[in-house]
């Protein structure tokens, strides 16, 4: 009796042993990183049998029994990337932790909603057609914009990571909310007497006309004193946005998109634009809030990524003539 006693439990470790062997050593059934969806209300059965044909598995019931001997622990539902070989315990750690995988869309400074909407139909998280159509709903600015028409100027430049299923409405959500983040502590720091909009659409001049961050203030500056003079402001990248409204843009201005009467068209116009051109990150709406004071109203690209300032035409004339030699 006793020496059946000594194999049941000679057995009984053995098998403990090859549970815990099976249940701790890393498996991969795939050739190369795979994705594994599981929709909330999955059975743990359903749950374990998806995972062994996605090839995550080499069998299912190690996974199940472990889960079986951890009462209490939920399996979360979401998108999960499995790149490398893990055991039945570290896929079961994995999915109770709720480790989902999140897709990231990054949106640098100075992108136009035409960019943001190629940005984010490329993640193919959502489709095109509802990724236009958030943009250019504008109640989420309502408050803060009233005569807005579309969310440009307020989908703040960021890096942003969403879970499968996220919505296009909750896309923009997350970068109107960065932005108003962003916009409040600047706000509270300057106290700009110019409304929200006015400020938007010069920070996104200055973000289009420069990527120097020390020139930010000096451009803002020069624009409010063109502004003030009465003179027009003459911005390249409104000739652009112009033509990329009216659906005309072929990749460069010509003399013809410099007359193309748009309210956009700041060589036409006098003032700033009907509104944001772009989407400005911090730096420049810093800049639009606390431009710098000088006596400039003109500026020039000097060769070298930067630009020369003249206070007078005279001047300017002159930097015009050293960019077009240099270049």
């Amino acid at each position: 009796m006793q020496a059946g006693l000594a194999a049941a439990a000679l057995a009984m470790v053995a098998l403990m042993a090859y549970t815990l062997w099976q249940a701790t050593r890393p498996y991969r059934g795939w050739p190369s990183p795979v994705f594994v969806e599981i929709a909330p209300g999955t059975s743990s059965r359903s749950i374990a049998a998806r995972l062994r044909e996605a090839g995550v598995l080499r069998r299912e019931w190690p996974f199940l029994l472990f889960y079986y001997l951890s009462p209490g622990r939920k399996l979360k539902a979401g998108e999960y990337l499995f790149a490398r070989p893990m055991s039945a315990r570290e896929v079961l750690n994995k999915i109770a932790r709720g480790e989902v995988y999140y897709h990231s869309v990054t949106i640098p400074e100075g992108y136009n909603i035409f960019d943001v909407i190629q940005a984010v139909a490329a993640g193919k998280l959502v489709e095109r057609a509802e990724i236009e159509q958030a943009v250019r709903n504008s109640a989420l600015i309502a408050d803060l914009d009233p005569a807005a028409r579309t969310l440009e100027g307020y989908l703040f430049p960021d890096t942003y990571h969403f879970q499968r299923h996220t919505t296009a409405r909750e896309i923009v959500a997350a970068m109107v909310s960065r932005f108003r983040k962003v916009y409040g502590e600047l706000e509270a720091r300057y106290q700009p007497r110019r409304p929200v909009r006015e400020v938007v659409t010069m920070a996104a001049l200055v973000e289009k006309e420069t990527g120097v961050p020390g020139e930010r203030p000096l451009v803002a500056g020069v624009f409010y004193n063109r502004q003030q003079a009465g003179l027009p402001l003459q911005c390249d990248p409104t000739v652009i946005y112009a033509a990329l409204v009216a659906g005309r843009y072929r990749g460069t201005i010509y003399q013809r998109d410099l007359e193309y009467d748009s309210p956009y068209n700041t060589y036409r116009r006098r003032g700033l634009p009907p509104g944001p051109i772009a989407n400005p990150g911090r730096a420049s709406l810093e800049a639009a809030m606390a431009p710098t004071v000088t006596d400039y109203l003109y500026f020039v690209s000097d060769g070298r990524n930067g630009h020369r300032f003249s206070a007078n035409l005279k001047d300017h004339a002159r930097a015009v003539i050293r960019y077009r030699r240099r270049k």
